[in-house]
């Protein structure tokens, strides 16, 4: 039965995060956490549900990119220059969770959960910039539709470097940092900002989660549980990504997102 819930764990958070370039960390870390005693009979602490949870990233992320870079919607060449700063920013971060308390975890985690519930809620509302960057960018996708957008290679390195820590600190995607920026300041079409969301996910992943094994953070058979699903829901997520809006499992994610968050900041102020 546990094998079968973490099964099911790692199929909802990866299409989760593939349809909306979270990559599915944001549900897999306080799932760990607060299933923890069900699934393996104990807690699970933060830096182990961190550690597993960008691991697993990798697979998700794998299988999403591999979907998406079929539908040639991936831009590769801003995803190598987001990778810059967000590789060992992820790297950075990773050994910060270490250093936070538990409870200080659950605290600071609910509330960056909560402000990605108003973010996602927020950017229905938001017009993208119309400023024209100086590097100029065309894509065109699988089915021959050609998408135009631009940014600075400036602002796309402070952001990449704010993501990839966060990812690495929290063991999530940071995708659901990256695709409101890209679209609203770049104008990077939805499909495109979320695909090569993932493939940055991706690259920063590998260096996180090696950083958590190298330090001895890592469940390995909580890995092997979840990567199936990982990879299940990886490629559904983003089969399911390219052919609808999305806006119903978006308001579902908000939801989730809201209702963990105050759970973990709940659990957090009572351990501090």
């Amino acid at each position: 039965m546990e094998w079968l819930l973490l099964l099911v764990l790692g199929i909802v958070a990866a299409v989760f995060g593939s349809i909306v370039g979270l990559g599915g960390g944001i549900i897999i870390v306080p799932g760990l956490m607060l299933l923890g005693p069900l699934l393996l009979g104990e807690e699970i602490g933060h830096t182990t549900a961190v550690s597993v949870s960008l691991t697993v990233l990798v697979v998700t992320a794998m299988a999403s990119s591999i979907s998406y870079a079929k539908r040639g919607i991936v831009d590769f060449r801003s995803g190598w220059l987001l990778f810059i700063t967000s590789g060992p920013a992820a790297m950075l971060g990773s050994v910060m969770t270490g250093q936070l308390h538990a409870g200080m975890f659950q605290l600071v985690f609910g509330g960056f959960m909560l402000f990605m519930a108003g973010l996602l809620i927020a950017r229905d509302y938001m017009k993208p910039f119309t400023k024209q960057w100086p590097i100029s960018r065309t894509i065109t996708d699988a089915s021959g539709q050609i998408h135009t957008y631009s940014y600075g290679i400036v602002p796309v390195l402070i952001i990449g470097f704010g993501v990839g820590f966060i990812s690495g600190l929290f063991g999530i995607g940071g995708g659901s940092l990256f695709v409101p920026m890209m679209v609203l300041l770049f104008r990077f079409p939805p499909h495109v900002a979320t695909a090569t969301s993932m493939f940055v996910i991706f690259l920063s992943s590998i260096l996180g989660s090696g950083m958590h094994a190298w330090l001895g953070e890592t469940n390995w058979l909580l890995v092997l549980a979840l990567a199936p699903g990982a990879w299940i829901g990886g490629k559904l997520g983003a089969a399911i990504a390219v052919r609808m809006s999305g806006k119903g499992l978006l308001w579902l994610l908000r939801v989730t997102l809201l209702i963990l968050a105050g759970k973990l900041i709940i659990e957090g102020v009572a351990a501090l």
